[in-house]
C-alpha cells in the first residue's frame, strides 16, 4: 500500500507517517506539494475540508497508479461570535473513494480573530503574537494556545486515525463481500 501526503509541512508529514507506520506498517509513503484550491486562509469548516480534499485527489494525481492520497487543512470558523481553530483531514483511494474527517477545535484569542477578519492569514499572525517565526511548521497554533498539550502534529495524527480508521473499516467489508460469495 502506497500514500501520498499532499504537503510537505514537517508537522504534518510526521503526523502522517507515524499514524500510517501503526496502521500500515509496510506502506510506503511519499510526499509532495500540492495546493488546496481554496483561501490561502481558509474560513469555515466547509471551505476548510474542501481545502483537505483537493489536497488528497492532487496529491493522488501527483502519483502513479494505486497510490491514495491524504490531504490535511487548518482553517478558522466562527460559533457564536468567537473564532474557533479548524482543521480536516481527507483520504482518496485509488479508486476515488473518500473519507474525511475533522480534529479538534479551540477559541482564538480575539486579538488574533481581529487580525484574521481583517484578511490576515494564521500562521503569520501566530508568530507576531508569539514573537515566533514557522510555529506553523512545529507546534503549530493549537500548540501555542495549549501550552503544548496538544501540538500542531498531535491534532493531524488523531485525524490520520480516524481517516485510516474509516479505511480499515472500508477494506474489512471489501473483504467480508467476498468471503460471502
Amino acid at each position: 500500500m502506497e500514500f501520498m501526503i499532499g504537503s510537505t509541512n514537517p508537522a504534518k508529514v510526521q503526523a502522517a507517517k507515524q499514524a500510517i507506520a501503526m496502521h500500515f506498517p509496510t506502506a510506503t509513503v511519499l510526499e509532495t506539494t500540492v495546493e488546496s484550491g481554496v483561501s490561502v486562509q481558509p474560513f469555515g469548516d466547509e471551505e476548510t475540508r474542501l481545502g483537505a480534499i483537493n489536497r488528497a485527489l492532487r496529491a493522488a494525481g501527483m502519483a502513479r497508479e494505486a497510490v491514495s492520497g491524504i490531504g490535511m487543512e487548518g482553517g478558522v470558523r466562527m460559533i457564536e461570535g468567537q473564532m474557533y481553530l479548524c482543521n480536516w483531514g481527507a483520504l482518496v483511494l485509488p479508486d476515488g473513494t473518500r473519507f474525511t474527517a475533522g480534529g479538534a477545535q479551540i477559541p482564538l484569542p480575539q486579538e488574533i480573530a481581529k487580525e484574521i477578519t481583517a484578511g490576515k492569514e494564521l500562521g503569520p499572525v501566530v508568530d507576531a503574537y508569539f514573537q515566533a517565526n514557522g510555529i506553523r511548521q512545529k507546534e503549530g497554533a493549537m500548540g501555542m494556545f495549549t501550552a503544548q498539550a496538544v501540538s500542531r502534529g498531535e491534532l493531524f495524527e488523531h485525524i490520520l486515525h480516524l481517516l485510516l480508521g474509516q479505511l480499515k473499516y472500508h477494506l474489512a467489508v471489501i473483504e467480508d463481500d467476498r468471503t460471502a460469495k
